[in-house]
């Protein structure tokens, strides 16, 4: 007679679309995690890289086949709920490929989780930073992340506000069955942050922090790739992207007007009004690096930063017009409407600072 063997304590999935040059490292850093009884899947999502036949290497990693999406499913959502479909672990652990996992991050996470009493807890990786594009670019998305899903709200159980990072989102998996999982936000873009609003408007208990010594990704490995992923994002992510673009710009002429004012000053032998524009100009740039330092990348990075600002303004107005004017995006080789927008993501954030 077949022995069936226990259910493990998590499952991790990890959806893969042509994430050849990071899933090695993603699995390395799984397969070694310590204090905890898991078991891995990968659900390569139509790959044409090799990607599979890396996954399927690693000696106790399931693979599966998500197959192509039907019409108005994600992709990253099909092959989410292809994973998830049978499963009988207490928590399921959605990853992306791109990520790196400490030791005990997983038990340290469900610990957490179990500790809290919460039915879903997400991390925001550290983020790393290759380029000098990413490393302008990132602290300003990030730090105006922070700012419009403030952890502290997200956590409150009384506030509408909803927040997670579906590169690594633990579900207490019989509440997820419950609520429909990643089927009941198949047809979104935004998928995590919907997610964590199901379980809020529900009534269970998310939280939501920075998972510095835990876990760490590096998003994106190209300019293009970037440029992609952010103009899908953009404009879902935050409520009033035009608005939000117009500060930053405005942000970005202040600082270096003034300062090129200060030098035109001084060299006209203005000295009185060149150090009070430099003075105004030091002033907004500290006010431009406190919220700068909460997105939690090097100083390196911060400083790096202030030339990413028209960078962000740019690629705001490009998520704008991409999803109310062309209403579609391209996201690794599949093009999505985006006539299915964020009502309930907006619904939850409204009261959120973007300034």
């Amino acid at each position: 007679m077949e022995v069936r063997q226990p259910a493990p304590n998590v499952q991790i999935i990890v959806p893969a679309r042509n994430e050849q040059d990071c899933v090695d490292r993603c699995l390395e850093s799984l397969v070694g995690q310590q204090g905890i009884d898991f078991q891995i899947t990968v659900v390569d999502d139509s790959s044409t890289d090799r990607t599979r036949a890396i996954a399927e290497s690693f000696s106790g990693v399931r693979v599966l086949a998500a197959g192509e999406p039907p019409a108005g499913i994600m992709g990253k959502c099909n092959a989410l709920m292809t994973g998830a479909n049978g499963v009988t672990a207490k928590w399921l652990l959605f990853a992306d490929a791109d990520t790196f996992h400490y030791p005990e991050s997983l038990a340290t996470a469900v610990r957490e989780a179990e500790e809290r009493s919460v039915d879903l807890l997400s991390y925001s990786p550290e983020q790393e930073t290759g380029s000098w594009a990413e490393m302008a670019l990132m602290p300003i998305v990030f730090a105006d992340l922070v700012r419009t899903y403030p952890p502290e709200r997200v956590n409150d159980p009384r506030d509408p506000v909803a927040a997670a990072n579906g590169q690594y989102l633990l579900v207490r998996r019989e509440v997820y069955e419950k609520l429909g999982g990643h089927s009941a936000v198949a047809g979104k873009l935004l998928e995590d942050v919907e997610l964590a609003h199901l379980f809020k408007s529900a009534g269970r208990k998310i939280w939501f922090r920075h998972g510095a010594g835990l876990v760490r990704t590096r998003m994106y490995r190209d300019f293009r790739t970037m440029r992609e992923g952010w103009t899908k994002n953009l404009a879902l992510l935050f409520p009033h992207p035009l608005r939000l673009a117009f500060y930053r710009g405005l942000e970005f002429v202040v600082i270096a007007g003034t300062l090129i004012s200060s030098a035109v000053l001084a060299k006209d032998g203005y000295y009185g009004a060149a150090g009070a524009f430099l003075g105004f100009c030091i002033l907004r740039y500290m006010h431009f690096i406190g919220r700068i330092s909460k997105a939690h990348f090097p100083m390196k990075a911060n400083i790096a930063a202030f030339f990413g600002l028209p960078l962000f303004v740019w690629l705001l107005v490009r998520s704008w017009l991409h999803a109310n004017v062309r209403g579609a995006v391209t996201w690794k080789g599949r093009t999505y409407k985006q006539s299915a927008t964020s009502a309930p993501v907006e619904s939850s954030i409204r009261k959120g600072s973007l300034s």
